[in-house]
């Protein structure tokens, strides 16, 4: 697969030595003089170019791109390299990073991006998820479709805990995609049991989140019972 990276900064660099261990090819583009550093991430491409730029887009090979990400420090730059990538290129898979959380909302299908990551986002969802037990928290937005990645973890006075996967009608535009038991990472079958402090994690559509919430908490053995 070949990855073009948008921004050489720590991020970019962090990413591009991830992809590359995983045996894919990356290109990274900065158009900062200082930010080339081709010894810190020897096995990628390197390019000192404007990715605003069609120009520079196009020395790039763009078309030739399964994915692209976006990861400067600014969100306007990475709302044009997504647009561009997307409309200009036709780049299947269009990754942005979100820097200012009050921009998160412009990071969608209008300007070509596939799947918004927002760092603060992620860490306070972390630092809930850590938290939390029976409380929906969101992870992951992706654009299309208005789905989310969602995590809940199932606690101990659910109504569910015991029953079998196959067995519980999930709210619609819902997918159970990861059980994570303990140290153990399970891809769910319909015999697989839920079990109080299972990680749940979804793929689910935003107006479905709190009805699922509400499957799986606590709170409905309380609003039942």
């Amino acid at each position: 697969m070949r990855v073009a990276i948008a921004g050489a900064g720590a991020v970019g660099r962090s990413i591009a030595g991830e992809l590359l261990e995983n045996g894919h090819e990356v290109l990274l583009i900065d158009k900062a003089p200082t930010a080339i550093s081709v010894e810190r991430v020897p096995m990628a491409e390197w390019l000192l170019a404007d990715a605003c730029e069609i120009t520079s887009l196009d020395e790039a090979a763009l078309q030739r791109c399964n994915v692209v990400i976006a990861a400067t420090g600014d969100d306007k730059v990475n709302l044009v390299v997504s647009l561009l990538a997307k409309t200009e290129y036709g780049v299947p898979r269009v990754v942005a990073r979100v820097n200012n959380p009050k921009n998160e909302w412009l990071f969608n299908e209008a300007w070509g991006v596939d799947v918004a990551v927002s760092t603060p986002r992620l860490m306070s969802a972390l630092v809930e998820e850590a938290v939390s037990v029976g409380d929906l928290v969101r992870l992951l937005r992706f654009s299309h479709g208005d789905a989310n990645l969602v995590e809940l973890t199932l606690p101990e006075e659910s109504a569910l805990a015991g029953t079998q996967v196959g067995d519980v009608e999930w709210p619609e535009d819902t997918s159970l995609v990861t059980i994570i038991r303990g140290t153990r990472v399970m891809a769910p079958s319909p015999e697989d049991s839920l079990e109080p402090g299972d990680e749940l994690l979804f793929v689910a559509a935003q107006a479905r989140e709190e009805q699922l919430e509400d499957l799986l908490s606590a709170r409905r053995v309380s609003a039942d019972g």
